[in-house]
């Protein structure tokens, strides 16, 4: 049944591109904001501690319901949930979406639509050099793509729609978590510590999905240049979870478009080729991941 409600998931994030809206739930910044005050309260408590509550809170309901639902109507209820789930759990936007909006703007040479863009995918501050915000994007799509979407589909495949939603609350908290902290004027403020135990929870639940990410970065692009990318590791050992996810991903995954030098070729057109190459990626990947849950179902692997 997983299958069925992850092949027909995934279908509508291809083509539902309009619902997207939907699913950025700012009603649970609402949720999460009170979790954050009432830590500041027991500032005493590691601060990990109510990051798992606030995260456990958001999460009972898909298993009150799931629990509920049981094996009713031969499972149709249960399949339904999980494409609602799983509907909410990817995103919030399409990284394919971005990158076409992200291509547009650099073909119209439009540069506030370019950076507007290119925040959307890299979600931080965007450098003004040319260059070095290309080489940004590229890196930030093989990073998006295992947060958006392959590390949501590992948890859905492990743990059904209950694992897909809880990792996609912990990036809903670690989000919020950072904006408080960066609207927090204290500097060693409660929302620090929070910030800081948040990205440590996602970037563990990320660990695993990470690295199954980026070996299927290497099959699915240049293979030989993206193993000598991982085997060259850029980390530092002072580096979160989270960090050195990043930047495996990033590393590998630029390397595994082996992207070549075109003679004449702009900056503009540099740009755009290497966005499209990283989608192109992304895509490749995907189809990889399906054939293989699909192989894993058909032996009895998963539910």
């Amino acid at each position: 049944m997983n299958l069925i409600a992850l092949l027909i998931g995934l279908g509508i994030e291809r083509l539902a591109t309009q619902l997207f809206h939907i699913r950025r739930l700012r009603w649970i910044d609402r949720i999460i904001d009170a979790g954050f005050r009432q830590a500041e309260r027991v500032s005493n408590w590691p601060a990990l501690i109510p990051v798992i509550l606030i995260t456990l809170v958001l999460a009972v309901p898909v298993f009150l319901v799931m629990f509920s639902l049981g094996d009713a109507l031969l499972g149709f209820p249960y399949v339904l949930l999980a494409i609602v789930v799983l509907f909410f759990s990817l995103g919030p936007q399409d990284i394919g979406e971005d990158i076409n909006e992200y291509c547009k703007a650099v073909e119209s040479s439009d540069e506030e639509a370019i950076r507007l863009t290119a925040k959307a995918i890299i979600e931080s501050d965007v450098p003004d050099d040319e260059r070095e915000r290309m080489q940004c994007v590229e890196e930030a799509v093989c990073v998006q793509a295992n947060n958006r979407l392959f590390a949501v589909i590992f948890w859905f495949v492990v743990l059904g729609p209950l694992g897909a939603w809880g990792y996609r609350v912990t990036d809903l908290v670690r989000r919020r978590a950072v904006f408080a902290a960066a609207r927090d004027e204290a500097a060693d403020g409660p929302s620090d510590s929070l910030r800081d135990a948040a990205v440590m929870l996602h970037g563990w639940l990320a660990w695993i999905p990470a690295r199954l990410t980026a070996i299927g970065y290497a099959a699915a692009g240049h293979f030989d240049a993206a193993i000598g990318a991982w085997r060259a590791p850029s980390e530092q050992s002072s580096d979160t979870p989270s960090e050195y996810n990043e930047h495996l991903l990033a590393r590998v995954g630029v390397a595994a478009l082996a992207l070549g030098q075109i003679e004449d070729e702009t900056l503009g057109e540099r740009g755009v080729r290497g966005a499209t190459a990283a989608n192109s990626l992304v895509f490749r990947l995907l189809l990889i991941w399906a054939v293989v849950i699909a192989a894993m179902t058909l032996y009895g692997l998963t539910r």
